[in-house]
């Protein structure tokens, strides 16, 4: 799907899909790039709201400047986290620099529970260090992982991290059992639990394991970015840039950006108009979980 820019870059959206609407609390994930922005124009996202959501941003290349209503004024870079955390409401804006020649990187949701999800505005950058566990280089960007543990806080058990594999090596990597993981590839083609992973293909491996063996079988470095969590009980209802538990809560949140409330704040310094909401569909948005484990 086309997402900003005058001609629009590429992105590829393997969470949610068919079978899946969460892994752990991550319950969205674009891969998008490597885009010229010469060709594509680059990132231009106006300030749009968010609710009931961190969102997480990771780069591979580029740079893209946020502002949010907040008063956050950040650069998201490679190697480097920027957390938002938008519950009750926020919004913000992404643009990718002049400096930017080639945009390419993921952008995650984290859906958060009942309890938490109209907790207040929050910001968070955080720049892990990487740690090398057998053939992989590991950035833990998120909760704990080869005996590192990411400062940023989360409101459920997560785990985020990338994962550089050179050619043809292996990495056993431990693993909370009582997380799932998903397994996105960026580059490479990578072997988990049996099935061979290609480029923006996400696998998945359900609770009960202690480790992941991840194998690169390509010629070239792999990389990957692993997710993880305990499962998320609860049914939730995402539609744009919201995610509440029923219909009308999206109706809600729609009514009050439209009104311009200052459930959502303003970002300032960012030159243009805010995007407006898209019109609901003409029938009741559903709540959605996982499938029953068997």
């Amino acid at each position: 799907m086309p997402l900003g820019g005058p001609r629009a870059m590429t992105v590829r959206r393997t969470l949610p899909q068919r079978g899946r609407t969460l892994i752990g609390a991550w319950c969205f994930a674009d891969h998008y790039g490597p885009d010229d922005v010469a060709d594509t124009g680059g990132m231009v996202v106006a300030p749009h709201p968010h609710t009931g959501l961190q969102t997480v941003s990771w780069l591979f290349s580029g740079e893209i400047e946020h502002r949010d209503s907040l008063g956050s004024h950040a650069f998201v870079r490679p190697g480097e986290l920027n957390l938002m955390t938008g519950g009750h409401g926020i919004s913000h804006s992404e643009v990718s620099t002049a400096r930017t020649t080639v945009l390419h990187g993921v952008q995650l949701w984290v859906a958060l529970p009942e309890r938490h999800r109209h907790t207040g505005r929050d910001f968070q950058h955080h720049v892990p260090g990487s740690v090398r566990i057998g053939g992989a280089e590991v950035s833990v960007f998120l909760g704990a992982l080869g005996g590192v543990v990411s400062p940023v806080r989360t409101f459920s058990p997560l785990l985020g991290a990338e994962i550089v594999l050179a050619p043809g090596t292996t990495a056993v990597l431990p693993v909370d059992p009582a997380f799932e993981h998903g397994l996105l590839v960026d580059r490479g083609d990578v072997r988990m639990a049996g099935t061979l992973l290609r480029p923006a293909e996400l696998g998945y491996v359900p609770p009960g394991q202690d480790v992941l063996t991840l194998a690169n079988e390509s010629d070239d470095t792999a990389r990957a970015v692993l997710l993880g969590g305990t499962p998320f009980e609860e049914e939730i209802v995402m539609w744009w840039n919201f995610i509440g538990r029923s219909h009308e809560d999206i109706v809600r949140a729609r009514e009050d950006w439209q009104n311009a409330t200052e459930r959502y704040g303003t970002v300032d310094g960012y030159d243009g108009d805010r995007l407006p909401a898209p019109a609901l569909p003409h029938a009741v948005i559903k709540p959605r979980g996982n499938p029953p484990r068997g």
